[in-house]
């Protein structure tokens, strides 16, 4: 699963706000595919760029995510390189192309489904249900009490920790025993 952090949660939940108002969207051309809508918001690039840029290797995202070498700085391979950077491996690349990762496909909403890689609505859903899951992942990994946070940001302890006088509670509360 793809590293959880917010530029990628941003990127994903944009990319189907811009397919939802009408962005191109054509699952056989590099540059308005899922992956090519993705790369269109993370890198500023056109689809005809994005498209040029691909072309100078071989196949689908799905093989070139495979074959992607750091070291040649080809120019799909900066592509790639810009997918990884937002926390993506190459098995997310082909589940977010295929719409297969099944622990996206198990949170969609009314349950899980098959979806189809080339039907807009699907691309939509996946996208978003993916970010709220890595929503989910990444507040999860915050451990912080509001008082470990103040302490972590060395908030002197007197203006949080107060202690309350002990007060008699009303007649009409208390319990008789």
């Amino acid at each position: 699963m793809a590293i959880a952090n917010s530029e990628l949660i941003d990127a994903l939940r944009e990319t189907a706000k811009r397919l939802k108002n009408g962005a191109d969207y054509a699952w056989g051309h590099h540059g308005a595919c899922n992956c090519g809508n993705l790369l269109q918001v993370t890198t500023r690039l056109s689809k005809e760029e994005i498209v040029r840029y691909a072309q100078t290797g071989i196949g689908e995202w799905t093989e070139l995510a495979q074959d992607y070498c750091g070291v040649t700085n080809a120019p799909v391979d900066l592509l790639i390189s810009e997918l990884q950077k937002l926390g993506l491996t190459p098995t997310d690349i082909h589940n977010l192309e295929y719409l297969q990762d099944r622990s996206v496909l198990e949170k969609l909403p009314g349950g899980f489904r098959w979806l189809k890689r080339n039907v807009r609505e699907d691309v939509i859903v996946y996208f978003e249900t993916f970010a709220d899951l890595l929503e989910e992942e990444l507040l999860s990994d915050i451990n912080f009490s509001h008082g470990e946070l103040l302490r972590e940001l060395d908030v002197p302890r007197s203006l949080y920790e107060h202690k309350k006088k002990s007060e008699p509670r009303p007649a009409f509360l208390q319990i008789n025993s």
